[in-house]
C-alpha cells in the first residue's frame, strides 16, 4: 500500500508518516520499483499503535521505546502520565477559575482586568502583609470578585488578615451568605469557624437567616458564634443556645452579656409576644391576663431559661455559678424571684453569688 493510500485509511498525514520515519519510528517494509514507499499490514498496525500511544500523552521518544524495546515496562510510565494529567487539569482548573471570577467582577475596560488579576494575585500570597493590603484595597474602586474573598477568609489562618478579609466582605453586600453557609458543611473545624464568624460579621437579613439555620449545627463552636451574633441582632431564637453556652462554660461571659442585651431588646420583646417562643405555660397566662408587662416578657423567658437549668439534676457545680451570675443583669421579678431563693441554696458559692447578686441589684 502507498503512502497517499495509507494517509487515507489511517486518518495520519502523509508529512507525518514522513516525519515517522525520519525519527526511526516507522520503517516501510518496501519500496515500489519506482522507489515509492510501499507499506505492508505490519506497517499499518505499529501506525495505530503509534497513534494510540500519542493518544495517552506520550512522547515520540517514548512512544518509539515502548514499542521497540521487549524489557520496557508500561507501569512507571503510565504512573508518570497520571500524575502530569493531573497537574495539567489542576493548572487548567485554576486557569478557568481565574477567568470567571475576572468576568463576575464585571471589569469595564482592560485597566480594571489587570486590577482584578493584581487583587487575586495578592489574596494568593504567601506574604501575610500583602493578603492584608488585598483585602484592605478592595474598598477602593478595584472590582471584587466575592467568591475568591469567600474563598480567602475560609483559608485564612493570620487573624489580623482574616479580620481584614472579613471586613470587605461585609462591605461586599450580601453575595457572599450562601457560600459561607457551604462553608459551615465543611469537614474541617478551622474552615466551619471562620465561615460562621464571617457570617456573623455580614449585615441584611440573609445572614440573619443563615445563622439562624447555623443554631442547629452539630458544631457547638458554630452555634455558639451563631447565638452571639444574633443575641446582637436581638433574635430569641438565640436564647437556648446562650443558656447552654453558659452550662457548658464555653465564652459563657458573652453569652450572658448576649442574654442581657436580648433582656432589655424591643424588637426581641417584640418578636416573643408575637411568636410566644418557647415561652412556658405559665408565663403565657400571666401575659394574656396583663400582669407581665410586655417590656419584661424576655427578661421572663430568658429567667425562666436560666433557672430551668439550675434546678436540672445534671447541671454540676461550676455550671450552676455560672447560671446565677447570669441572673444579675436580667430585669424582672422572674430573675429577682430566683435570686432570692438561690441565695439560700444548698450549695455556697451559689448562694453567696446570689447574696452579692441581691445587694447589686438592690443598689441600682
Amino acid at each position: 500500500m502507498l503512502i497517499g493510500e495509507v494517509a487515507r485509511r489511517s486518518g495520519v498525514s502523509a508529512r507525518m508518516l514522513r516525519h515517522y520515519e525520519s525519527l526511526g519510528l516507522l520503517r516501510p517494509s518496501g519500496r515500489t520499483g519506482s522507489g515509492y514507499r510501499e507499506y505492508s499490514g505490519d506497517d499499518i498496525r505499529r501506525i495505530f499503535h503509534i497513534e494510540s500511544l500519542r493518544s495517552l500523552g506520550l512522547s515520540l521518544r517514548e512512544i518509539g521505546r515502548a514499542l521497540d524495546d521487549p524489557g520496557f515496562t508500561p507501569s512507571a510510565l503510565v504512573d508518570d502520565l497520571i500524575r502530569q494529567t493531573h497537574e495539567r487539569i489542576a493548572a487548567e482548573t485554576e486557569l478557568l477559575t481565574r477567568l470567571r471570577r475576572i468576568d463576575a467582577a464585571e471589569p469595564a475596560g482592560w485597566e480594571d482586568v489587570l486590577q482584578v488579576v493584581a487583587f487575586l494575585q495578592a489574596l494568593g500570597s504567601k506574604s501575610a502583609a500583602a493578603r492584608q493590603r488585598a483585602a484592605l484595597s478592595s474598598a477602593g474602586e478595584v472590582p471584587v470578585p466575592v467568591e475568591a474573598l469567600v474563598e480567602a477568609v475560609l483559608r485564612e489562618s493570620e487573624p489580623n488578615v482574616a479580620g481584614a478579609l472579613r471586613w470587605a466582605l461585609a462591605r461586599s453586600g450580601d453575595d457572599g451568605t450562601a457560600l459561607l453557609a457551604d462553608g459551615l458543611a465543611s469537614p474541617v473545624a478551622a474552615v466551619r469557624e471562620r465561615a460562621v464568624q464571617s457570617l456573623a460579621e455580614m449585615p441584611g437579613d440573609e445572614a440573619t437567616a443563615r445563622l439562624r439555620d447555623a443554631l442547629a449545627n452539630p458544631d457547638a463552636v458554630v452555634r455558639g458564634h451563631a447565638a452571639l451574633a444574633l443575641g446582637t441582632r436581638g433574635v430569641a431564637e438565640a436564647i437556648p443556645v446562650l443558656i447552654d453556652m453558659i452550662v457548658a462554660g464555653r465564652n459563657d461571659t458573652d453569652a450572658a452579656d448576649a442574654l442581657s442585651m436580648l433582656a432589655s431588646d424591643t424588637a426581641t420583646v417584640d418578636q416573643i409576644a408575637v411568636d410566644q417562643i418557647a415561652v412556658d405555660r405559665i408565663a403565657v397566662d400571666r401575659i394574656t391576663a396583663n400582669q407581665i408587662p410586655v417590656d419584661r416578657i424576655a427578661a421572663n423567658q430568658i429567667a425562666t431559661g436560666l433557672v430551668d437549668r439550675l434546678a436540672h439534676d445534671s447541671t454540676e457545680a461550676p455550671a450552676r455559678v455560672r447560671l446565677t451570675q447570669a441572673l444579675a443583669d436580667i430585669p424582672g421579678s422572674t430573675a429577682s424571684d430566683a435570686l432570692v431563693e438561690l441565695a439560700q441554696d444548698g450549695d455556697r458559692a451559689v448562694a453567696l453569688t446570689a447574696t452579692y447578686l441581691l445587694r447589686l441589684r438592690d443598689a441600682r
